[in-house]
């Protein structure tokens, strides 16, 4: 892996990058869980789990990512799918 963190124009993540992540990605998973299991979303509860499962799928996805680009988007995604989740719309 390259040396470097994010203002040093290296693409990809140090362990410092992911452990400083780390818990801003966990915390968004969460808050996406916990945003699913709202009453004002029309959702049975076959279609919650499978959103669930999407969701989780994505994270584990992303959990394996090295480039400081994709990690960037998959957070900013997160951001706006809470959004949209928060608003009673579906992602």
């Amino acid at each position: 892996m390259a040396k470097g963190g994010v203002g040093s124009g290296m693409i990809w993540a140090t362990a410092e990058d992911l452990a400083r992540n780390r818990p801003v990605v966990l915390s968004l998973y969460r808050e996406i869980l916990r945003a699913l299991n709202s009453p004002e979303l029309p959702l049975g509860h076959a279609a919650r789990l499978a959103k669930k499962a999407e969701c989780r799928a994505i994270f584990l996805f992303g959990a394996e990512e090295g480039s400081l680009h994709n990690i960037r988007d998959l957070v900013e995604a997160a951001r706006h799918t809470l959004g949209l989740i928060n608003r009673g719309r579906l992602p």
